[in-house]
């Protein structure tokens, strides 16, 4: 069991942080995805290795759900473990453990890995002969699987252009700043007296350097909103459920 859930520590470094002196989710989101790299990487099957065999591991759904976010100069740990192995994806799970190691929170992804030929998926269960499934692991998860996320608006209500540093190491508009920029439709009074409860996304679609995004926004009511992003007008790239609740003093 130990060989096979990865433990890494961090500090919530000032810069880390937002206005409320907690770690922000697009941070916190980047660790994650760091910590999933680290764990791949040290049991053989990280995306350096499999570049070189022409594959790359890609994030297709993501939940995050946090009791607290770790407070500035605070220690915090990431764990992760993979649940599941199919043959075209896999579910990999994490804990965020604060400085007095309760678990504070928890989060859920999905991932597919991918030719980078054809861009289709490729067979998992047939990477480094099945090894990879010796690394499952029954490590509780207790927080909702990611959702269908549906959106119902026409209209968006805001568009920008991809540009500089929204691009990653794939050429691509990268996973976690599509979080940062569903972020910033919600006002700042809302995040003076409201926290992130539990946030959702599903990837559609990859988008580029120059295209337009068009951010479509569903207020639910009850603090739950929807959010669409479209590229160039038409097609849809991913979706978000985020949800708040009321800030914790």
């Amino acid at each position: 069991m130990d060989n096979k859930i990865g433990t890494y520590n961090f500090v919530a470094e000032p810069f880390h942080v937002d206005f409320t002196g907690r770690l922000t989710l697009g941070v916190l989101g980047n660790h994650l995805l760091n910590c999933a790299g680290f764990h791949a990487t040290e049991r053989g099957f990280g995306i350096a290795e499999l570049n070189e065999d022409n594959y790359t591991w890609v994030l297709s759904r993501l939940a995050i759900d946090m009791d607290e976010m770790p407070r500035q100069y605070e220690p915090f740990a990431v764990q992760t473990w993979v649940e599941n192995v199919y043959r075209l994806f896999t579910d990999r799970n994490f804990a965020i453990i604060d400085k007095d190691g309760r678990k504070i929170g928890y989060a859920r992804s999905v991932w597919a890995m991918i030719s980078l030929n054809t861009r289709k998926p490729a067979d998992l269960l047939t990477l480094h002969g099945g090894s990879i499934v010796d690394y499952v692991c029954d490590e509780p998860c207790p927080i909702e699987k990611p959702t269908r996320i549906k959106v119902q608006a026409t209209e968006p209500i805001c568009s920008l252009t991809a540009k500089y540093s929204d691009i990653d190491i794939n050429g691509h508009v990268n996973s976690i700043r599509y979080i940062e920029h569903i972020l910033d439709l919600f006002p700042i009074q809302l995040y003076r007296t409201k926290r992130i409860r539990r946030f959702e996304m599903a990837y559609v679609a990859e988008s580029y350097y120059g295209d337009t995004l068009s951010f479509y926004l569903d207020d639910d009511g009850n603090d739950v909103y929807g959010v669409e992003v479209k590229k160039n007008g038409s097609e849809a790239v991913c979706r978000a459920k985020v949800e708040f609740d009321e800030l914790k003093s």
